[in-house]
């Protein structure tokens, strides 16, 4: 086989189709990582705007004995 006028030999071959393998491992790990990010991103989000509801203060003025 010629690859930009080289002659490889098996043991290329086999050195090359181990990188591109090693290239396809790498892609669907950083794929994965962005998913995992992309859905943290929202869970934290959920999760800052749920306190902020929870912590601010009542629409109107306490009335009443109890406050």
């Amino acid at each position: 086989m010629t690859l930009f006028g080289t002659t490889l030999d098996g043991a290329q071959i086999a050195v090359l189709i181990g990188l591109l393998a090693t290239l396809v491992l790498w892609v669907f790990a950083l794929r994965d990582a962005n998913g995992y990010r992309r859905w943290f991103r929202g869970w934290s989000g959920e999760k800052k705007r749920e306190n902020r509801k929870r912590n601010e203060p009542p629409s109107r003025t306490p009335t009443g004995p109890w406050g």
